[in-house]
């Protein structure tokens, strides 16, 4: 008995040892690890993971027949979106080609998205829905902003197209990496001509700053030329002015000396007027260039502007005519559609009516049918007798028609003379005037001998005349 229980305890420990070492085999097998660039999504029975269980890095024990796992992919994805068409605030269609990079999330709940509806899709499954949901955005951020809005401010419109798609992105579990747009037109050629008025104020303004540059230049030289030659004279002047105040004590008096000076003085003032003049001269060329080219560019504008405003309204009288004519169609198929659905209202009543006046007379018939069947079944199948039935039931009808063809009679007076010549037996002849008027009726056995038929022999019966 020792040694049995001693047995049953190694078989027991071997069993527990075995156990323990199948479960850590199957542990380490079943130990899944998720890389730095995917995610492991395990679903199943994940308790309150929901309907499943996302990890990025690290790993996660799959327990087999109540779990599995799948990986969700997060290298980027980029998606070319070549939007044309696109209407803008000023109802100008604007062409917006650019490129999108996404890819699937890591935060906790926009990861739950992903496992939830991106699991099982390929790349280009993938990459076609993002597409959708990029599309409809930028085209309605593209709506809501004006053509220099889009234009002039590239970084607010690139934010604001990443905020939209961005959004709508994370419901689908993917998030925007980064948004570039290449180039931006439009059908009308509107930022064309923003461009060429831009162009056309800067050369304007750099025609006028480059004038002024000048203009400062020539009064600098000017100035300098000026202050060098009032120098050079004013030297020349003292020198004179010492060669003459040398000579004076020989030659020349005090009164030269000074005019002289003067004279030197006064030809000093002229040469400045000369070179004020011709720097005003200047000044005006210059000015009149610099407004002339204004001009040109407000002239190119003002142009732009009228031709686009000429298509504007082009566009505007063409979408009125197409509304106006597709309204006048839909008015027409409407009234069309009205008056057939009337037409078909009308006969299917008088089909109907038809339909049921036919099936009133075949219904009476088949009543009438019914009735003489039983009619000659009743007279013993004889299709006599029952005719002669028929006729004892309007003989009162009859009799009743001939009463009223006499009561109709209007005879106000009758007036009889009876000269007594008359038999006894046959009576008076107010008696056989009575007598032969009433003879006169069609007897009731005549109207059932011309119907083709005898009546019954309790009825009396007719005396053949000799």
């Amino acid at each position: 008995m020792a040694d049995t229980g001693s047995s049953l305890i190694l078989i027991g420990i071997f069993l527990f040892v075995f156990a323990i070492i199948v479960t850590i085999y199957v542990a380490t097998s079943r130990y899944k690890l998720a890389p730095s660039d995917k995610i492991l999504v395990v679903y199943g029975n994940v308790k309150d993971a929901g309907a499943a269980a996302c990890y990025h890095g690290g790993g996660k024990i799959v327990w087999p027949l109540i779990q599995h796992y799948a990986y969700l992919d997060l290298k980027p994805m980029t998606i070319r979106i070549d939007l044309q068409h696109a209407l803008s605030q000023q109802n100008i269609r604007i062409n917006v080609p650019s490129t999108f990079t996404i890819g699937i999330s890591t935060a906790p709940s926009i990861m739950q998205n992903a496992a939830e509806r991106l699991l099982g899709l390929s790349q280009p499954q993938i990459e076609d829905m993002a597409s959708e949901i990029i599309f409809g955005q930028l085209r309605l951020t593209v709506a809501t902003l004006t053509i220099e809005q889009i234009n002039q401010d590239r970084e607010a419109f690139l934010s604001m197209v990443s905020s939209n798609v961005d959004s709508e992105l994370h419901k689908i579990g993917l998030y925007l990496i980064n948004v570039n747009i290449t180039d931006i037109t439009d059908e009308a050629e509107y930022i064309i001509s923003i461009g060429a008025k831009a162009a056309a104020v800067a050369i304007a303004g750099a025609n006028k700053d480059r004038a002024e540059a000048a203009r400062a230049g020539a009064v600098g030289v000017a100035i300098a030329d000026k202050d060098r030659e009032i120098q050079v004279r004013d030297n020349q002047a003292e020198s004179k002015m010492g060669q003459a105040a040398a000579e004076a004590k020989e030659r020349v008096s005090v009164q030269q000396q000074e005019r002289m000076a003067i004279e030197g003085v006064n030809i000093s003032r002229a040469d400045i007027a000369i070179s004020n003049a011709q720097l005003a001269e200047k000044e005006a060329e210059a000015r009149q260039r610099s407004e002339v080219a204004v001009r040109r560019a407000q002239e190119e504008i003002e142009k732009a502007q009228y031709t686009l405003e000429s298509e504007r309204l082009r566009a505007a009288d063409i979408a009125r005519e197409i509304v106006a004519k597709e309204q006048i169609e839909i008015s027409a198929e409407a009234e069309a559609e009205r008056q057939r659905r009337i037409a078909q209202g009308q006969a299917d009543a008088i089909l109907a009516r038809y339909r049921a006046e036919a099936e009133g007379q075949q219904a009476v018939l088949e009543a009438k049918a019914a009735g003489y069947k039983s009619l000659v079944g009743s007279a013993g199948g004889d299709p006599k007798a029952a005719a002669t039935l028929l006729m004892v039931e309007k003989v009162e009808e009859l009799v009743a028609r001939q009463t009223e063809a006499i009561s109709n009679l209007k005879i106000d007076k009758i007036t009889v003379w009876d000269s007594g010549n008359g038999n006894s037996d046959s009576g008076g002849s107010t008696s056989n005037f009575i007598s032969s008027l009433m003879q006169s009726l069609p007897p009731v056995h005549d109207v059932a001998k011309m119907a083709g038929i005898e009546l019954p022999e309790y009825l009396g019966a007719m005396k053949d005349e000799d």
